[in-house]
């Protein structure tokens, strides 16, 4: 006898509908706010790191040219004087008081009309460089808070109250600089 075969084919399970609840779009949303606040805050405290790093670089660069400079020219000179002045004037510390100033005057040779004198001028509070017989001044450092940058020592670091040979000329810089200087043109 011939057999027949028939397959019924049944329909497949109907595929659940899915999506996503409010409660599960308010939490994704919720955490990826989160997110995207903690990466922006990190961003801008990264950018703040930045621009202080930055000022206090410059401020430090200022300060190692200002002490090559002064260094080189104090090692070449023949005398040393520690003193008050400005670009015009350059008055000695009194004899048996403290060898400490705003200014040093540097001879390279014994001739006293020949000197370069480095002077804290108070008015803009930068380091400035004079030479005898020039008009023209240069700034070596800039944004100087401390009044007397210059004071002769012995080798142990007592401040001397005498011209003494062999002096060490200790050098004191005290840096304020703004966060961004450009903003100082402006103020």
């Amino acid at each position: 006898k011939p057999q027949a075969s028939i397959q019924v084919h049944r329909p497949a399970a109907r595929a659940k509908a899915s999506a996503f609840t409010l409660t599960e779009i308010l939490i994704a949303t919720a955490l990826f706010s989160l997110v995207t606040v903690g990466v922006v805050y990190t961003h801008v405290f990264g950018l703040k790191m930045a621009a202080l790093t930055s000022s206090k670089l410059s401020a430090t660069e200022n300060a190692r040219h200002a002490l090559n400079r002064v260094r080189d020219e104090i090692r070449s000179g023949k005398i040393l004087y520690v003193g008050n002045g400005d670009a015009a004037t350059f008055t000695l510390v009194a004899a048996d008081s403290p060898q400490e100033g705003n200014a040093l005057q540097i001879y390279r040779t014994t001739d006293i009309n020949n000197y370069v004198r480095y002077y804290l001028d108070a008015g803009d509070q930068s380091l400035k460089r004079k030479v005898s017989g020039d008009n023209q001044i240069e700034e070596i450092a800039n944004y100087i808070t401390n009044q007397m940058v210059f004071r002769a020592e012995d080798h142990l670091g007592n401040a001397l109250t005498n011209d003494q040979n062999n002096c060490v000329i200790r050098m004191t810089l005290d840096f304020n600089q703004w966060e961004f200087p450009i903003a100082r043109l402006y103020a």
